[in-house]
């Protein structure tokens, strides 16, 4: 992915200070109500949808509907699909890690990103847990806490640690992303997967991963972090190699100097004898 040029004119930095407040209440709402009982719906086999995303994505909402009244806002529930062509949109991602935190397994993070004319400018992703808020501009670099965050220098696919996830409709898809994981656990030192899209690239942004794939993600799931990654040194394509965009559904995100081998892994995963 290009970096792009900031619109002059434009506070970026307004508009993450806003969004970090919004992330950091919305991780204490979800952080205090974790060990409580969770009322959970399901949307297919194993897609949950607890009470709690539902109740953070309404919050979320309002903050940017009284903040930014004429701003549209694009998030998973359909009640928060605001169009209305304006220059600028929020997306959200109320709790991405929702069968994580089903289970009380605290892995899970609150992701926010805006728009400006196809490009997002600001980013934060924060994990309530550990207190971690993660966050970019622009052009502005990107940052953990505060502190500025940079992407590993490993340049051998074989010492790399690699991070994926897998899509809510492998039970019923044969394009579920294990072909790919198996040739990386092969090829790479190790593969994990942690369940928040969003924590996976801020993990790649700050150098705990070398490298993250996946496929069938929205929009919500890779806007901020994609940021962050990015504005962190690293290099984000598709999964075959073309230009990322956080409205295709797939991304590999890198340090940059494995970004070749990674997809070469990928272009061949699928060849292998049966």
């Amino acid at each position: 992915m290009e970096p792009k040029e900031r619109t002059p004119g434009i506070d970026y930095r307004n508009l993450l200070d806003q969004a970090e407040a919004w992330a950091e209440t919305a991780g204490e709402m979800l952080r205090t109500a974790q060990d409580d009982r969770r009322t959970i719906d399901f949307k297919g086999k194993i897609n949950l949808v607890p009470e709690m995303d539902r109740r953070v994505e309404r919050y979320l909402g309002r903050q940017v509907q009284q903040t930014h009244p004429a701003h549209d806002l694009l998030a998973e529930g359909e009640e928060r699909r605001v169009d209305t062509g304006a220059g600028f949109r929020w997306l959200l991602d109320p709790l991405d890690g929702t069968t994580n935190y089903a289970h009380g397994l605290p892995i899970y993070s609150v992701s926010i990103a805006c728009e400006h004319r196809g490009h997002i400018v600001a980013g934060v992703v924060y994990q309530p847990v550990l207190g971690e808020m993660f966050s970019a501009t622009l052009g502005g670099g990107a940052r953990l806490n505060g502190e500025t965050i940079t992407v590993t220098s490993e340049d051998q696919l074989e010492r790399a640690l690699l991070v994926t996830g897998f899509p809510y409709d492998m039970h019923d898809s044969d394009r579920d992303n294990l072909d790919h994981f198996r040739a990386f656990m092969k090829t790479a030192r190790a593969v994990r997967r942690l369940g928040s899209a969003a924590l996976d690239l801020c993990y790649v942004a700050c150098g705990r991963f070398d490298g993250f794939w996946e496929m069938k993600l929205f929009p919500w799931d890779l806007a901020a972090g994609s940021l962050i990654a990015s504005e962190a040194g690293g290099r984000l394509t598709s999964l075959d190699g073309g230009e990322f965009s956080v409205f295709d559904g797939s991304v590999i995100a890198s340090n940059g100097h494995i970004h070749g081998a990674m997809l070469d892994v990928l272009q061949n995963a699928g060849t292998r004898p049966t």
